[in-house]
């Protein structure tokens, strides 16, 4: 998962594409990176790390330009390597800079395509940069790219060579931004406008939070295999390609989106609130003279479907446990015991909440169930009689092919076991799960054209019908590949330490 900004403004636009970038940061942790137009060149400047350490003052300075282009990433394809960070660029046929969110499922294919028939190199595993091959090779197949409708026609042709969630921005050299996104609107994009000196200032984020963070007013979400371009003289263009099924991504809403963002003509916030009232209405109807003491909420993201779950069952929403926000990210960890110890580092109980009573915690998901599991240990270290376990969503049993870390069945702990069993191995007393119709419910509740959803990783259909058990099981190979690799490199880095200390 990762999150785009792009802005052209009457203004210098660096400094406001660095503010976008902060909002978005919890969609990617692992690179950060800034494309501007500087007369007729493009600055790039990009690295591993978050944000506020990426971009000091000596590097904003020479970030010039009144549109530009930002990325924050998340490695769900390729590796965590700096060479892999966003934007990229092109010189061919003019320069641009590319920066994309999700993820490609035919990969190999497209890989095969643009190394072998186009006879383009590729210099990372990164689906991003094979995006950038493709939109660089369609457009120099057109005799002037200047023209911007001719732009957005050849631009048109990723959806016919692409497969999988796909949202895109790119910043050409004294042209403009282009925005885009895949035929089923899997991944969100949203444009927003502002008032600057007597002309409009525009913005396309992944998240409307950018849009308000910054002053502006959100228009709408680019819509489903939309090719959009914002001109330097704030000029707006746009064709769609043919329409497919409107699908976006819910676990957006579960979990990974603001719950201050809208997507798709709907609140974040509120979905999750109507997550909890499902939520709190299975738990009386499947145990209506249970004994909860207390709802406590794994924070952060589950809060808002917590007070709901409470309210329903007329029982105390409390704050259980707080959250240390200056312990860097550790889930991508070589070992169980690592992934333990980083949940103890990150939450810490407030044991007067727990002490004799029966806690109801709730999350937004479980995903490995690691975390689940260590944190009913600390409930019931902190003095809880009973500790019941609910989640705002289904059970996740399948892979997320489509841009978040999900990708793995092995990893999942509700691959191959029923809820019992999942029960008995995260501790919990009980354990409930939002039933998928009712979360398909608390999103869809909102009038805005949007009925159907990517339920993937919780119903195991893939909307873009090309995702095999060979194409699964070649994930799985690949993420035991990294996992070692990342086994060796940590074994590795502690023997030089300890041979440096001796």
């Amino acid at each position: 998962m990762c999150g785009l900004v792009g802005i052209v403004s009457n203004d210098h636009v660096a400094q406001e594409i660095y503010d976008a970038l902060t909002t978005l940061q919890h969609r990617g942790q692992d690179a950060a990176g800034i494309a501007t137009q500087n007369g007729d060149l493009i600055e790039l400047i990009k690295s591993n790390g978050l944000v506020k350490d990426v971009f000091q003052e000596a590097q904003m300075l020479k970030l010039l330009g009144y549109m530009g282009i930002g990325h924050v990433r998340y490695p769900t394809a390729g590796t965590a390597s700096s060479n892999e960070a966003q934007p990229l660029y092109t010189t061919k046929p003019k320069g641009f800079s590319l920066a994309h969110n999700g993820n490609l499922v035919n990969y190999k294919n497209l890989y095969q395509y643009i190394t072998k028939d186009l006879g383009r190199k590729v210099l990372t595993k990164s689906d991003s940069e094979l995006i950038l091959n493709l939109l660089s090779n369609e457009l120099e197949k057109i005799d002037d790219i200047t023209d911007i409708n001719k732009l957005l026609k050849a631009s048109q042709e990723i959806h016919k060579h692409c497969s999988g969630g796909y949202a895109i921005v790119a910043l050409f050299s004294g042209l403009g931004i282009l925005a885009m996104r895949d035929p089923n609107g899997i991944r969100p994009l949203v444009l927003g406008e502002r008032s600057n000196e007597g002309r409009k200032d525009y913005m396309v984020t992944s998240e409307s939070v950018s849009l308000t963070a910054l002053g502006f007013k959100r228009i709408r979400d680019i819509k489903p295999g939309e090719s959009l371009f914002i001109t330097g003289n704030g000029e707006i263009i746009s064709i769609e390609s043919e329409k497919k099924k409107h699908t976006p991504c819910i676990f957006e809403f579960v979990y990974f989106a603001r719950p201050d963002s809208m997507i798709d003509g709907r609140s974040v916030y509120k979905a999750r609130l109507r997550m909890g009232d499902a939520l709190g209405k299975k738990i009386i109807r499947e145990n209506p003279n249970h004994d909860i003491d207390v709802v406590i909420p794994i924070p952060d993201t589950s809060r808002s479907a917590a007070l709901q779950v409470a309210h329903q069952l007329n029982v105390k929403y409390r704050e259980g446990f707080i959250k240390n926000r200056y312990i860097g990210r550790t889930f991508i960890m070589p070992g169980q015991r690592e992934r333990r110890a980083s949940v103890r580092r990150k939450l810490n109980p407030i044991e007067l909440k727990f002490q004799n009573k029966n806690v109801l915690l709730v999350d937004d998901s479980i995903v490995r169930g690691t975390t689940s599991r260590e944190i009913i240990k600390m409930a019931r270290n902190a003095g809880a009689n009973k500790v019941y376990f609910a989640s705002a969503a289904p059970p996740v049993r399948f892979p997320n092919v489509y841009g978040i870390d999900m990708a793995v069945k092995s990893e999942l702990v509700a691959n191959n076991r029923s809820i019992e069993e999942i029960q008995e191995y995260i501790g919990a007393d009980w354990l409930i799960y939002q039933d998928l119709k009712d979360l398909i419910g608390a999103v869809a509740y909102e009038i805005s054209g949007v009925t159907e959803f990517d339920t993937s990783c919780f119903s195991g259909e893939y909307i873009t019908n090309d995702v095999t058990e060979a194409y699964l099981d070649e994930l799985e190979a690949q993420r035991a590949d990294a996992i070692r690799t990342l086994r060796d490199s940590v074994a590795l880095q502690n023997e030089l330490q300890i041979d440096a200390a001796s």
